[in-house]
């Protein structure tokens, strides 16, 4: 019997398999095959793999295609608060009756198959793009790259490896090289492969997988380069020189993501860019939970006014260190009460997280991330010492914690929060806040 709403279709998908990540290939294609192979009836795509930074550079991608007149569909994932934010139709996120739809059809193909969470959503997600017209689609890997379930697809026009570091280490390898071999799996014969890798071991690894399959590779200091200064990025490659305005995503990494995109779109003929999309796409550009400023929205008002609250999702060390170092660089945080209110999965490394805010933190809040495996607010309270500042142990109730926070500053003071560690909280405090990604 069809579902008539997406949390059921949603909640029979997630119970057709043990939740435990099982990389393969095989199941998908079975099911795709029931559709009609939706997959081989795609616009050119954009495929993105990376650790750090896929979902930054794919709202570049998208945005700079978008102001060169081009319609985009997007595959990101995981959403924040609703699944919908996973699947963007010719720009748009698809509305509850089109998810419906493509939903049923995948648990009507999969008959009585085993198939995971993320095969099936993928599987839908393919069947949306293909029953709508888009110039692009910006596929995003959801871990690795090799098996990852959208790497079914034949080929692509253009792929892109985002920064690489250690993180799901379980499945993909315990060290970069490994890493990266699984990531470079999206390389295809013919296509560009465009890179950003601040490890030589990890670009090295790429750059002899992307030769051996035929790819062409472009990496960062080598085939394009670009310098942020205080009022721009100056970038070249070898088609010449063009000046860009700083991205409008904060953090100084960002330069380097929105850069990635900048020569992925350079390097690459599907699609006619002219050279004004290229700033205007920077300046668009919105990529919710990665340093957003919750300058609207109802949890400001549980703080003095003057305070400022920033949230992250990212969890594994290198994103602590991109958030450390958003701190440091924070106009007017010196002097400033600094709060770090963190929540963290189980499976994550907290100590390399934490370790580059030593020194930095006025407070640290452990909270609960509910409906998941986590590290305890009480565990990551105790963190606190060894940073330097006091740790504190929250509750699951995100005001009541800024609460607390504007009662340990005192009225006098305003203080800057980030809040951190994991997506399925940002979803939950953007919620709270009453600002949904659209």
């Amino acid at each position: 019997m069809p579902f008539s709403t997406v949390s059921d279709a949603l909640a029979a998908l997630e119970g057709r398999h043990p939740k435990k990540i099982d990389l393969s290939l095989g199941r998908l294609t079975n099911v795709l095959e029931r559709l009609g192979d939706p997959h081989r009836r795609l616009p050119p795509i954009v495929h993105i793999a990376g650790t750090n930074g896929k979902g930054s550079t794919a709202a570049f991608v998208r945005s700079i295609l978008e102001a060169a007149g081009h319609s985009v569909h997007v595959y990101t994932s995981p959403h924040l608060v609703r699944f919908h934010e996973r699947i963007r139709l010719a720009g748009r996120l698809i509305d509850d009756a089109g998810l419906i739809d493509v939903l049923n059809a995948v648990e009507e193909a999969a008959g009585d198959d085993p198939i995971t969470f993320f095969e099936a959503t993928t599987a839908a997600a393919f069947l949306a793009f293909s029953q709508t017209p888009a110039d692009a689609l910006i596929l995003e890997v959801g871990l690795g790259g090799r098996l990852d379930a959208t790497n079914v697809i034949a080929r692509s026009a253009l792929g892109i490896i985002a920064p690489i570091s250690f993180d799901h280490m379980e499945f993909l390898g315990n060290s970069l090289p490994e890493i990266a071999w699984e990531k470079a799996g999206i390389a295809r014969r013919g296509v560009p492969l465009i890179c950003h890798q601040d490890d030589a071991s990890a670009a090295n690894t790429i750059e002899k997988h992307a030769r051996d399959v035929g790819a062409h590779p472009v990496f960062s200091g080598q085939h394009y380069h670009a310098q942020a200064h205080d009022t721009g990025i100056a970038y070249s490659d070898a088609k010449g020189q063009i000046a860009l305005p700083l991205p409008s995503l904060p953090g100084a990494f960002q330069t380097d993501n929105a850069a990635l995109a900048v020569a992925a779109l350079r390097h690459q003929v599907q699609w006619p860019v002219p050279e004004p999309a290229f700033s205007a796409g920077l300046r668009w550009a919105a990529w919710p939970a990665r340093l957003q400023s919750l300058a609207s929205g109802t949890l400001q008002e549980h703080l003095p006014p003057g305070s400022d609250v920033v949230l992250d999702g990212g969890h594994n060390p290198a994103a602590g260190a991109q958030v450390a170092r958003f701190i440091r660089d924070y106009p007017g945080a010196e002097g400033r009460p600094i709060h770090l209110v963190l929540g963290m999965l189980a499976n994550k490394d907290l100590h390399a997280y934490l370790a580059p805010f030593k020194g930095l933190l006025s407070g640290l809040w452990g909270v609960p991330v509910d409906g998941h495996a986590h590290h305890t607010p009480a565990e990551i309270a105790a963190c606190g010492q060894e940073l330097g500042a006091p740790g504190r142990a929250g509750s699951g109730d995100i005001s009541a914690v800024l609460g607390y926070i504007a009662d340990s500053c005192g009225k006098e003071s305003s203080p800057l929060v980030v809040i951190v560690g994991s997506l399925y909280l940002a979803g939950a405090v953007l919620a709270a806040n009453g600002t949904l990604p659209d």
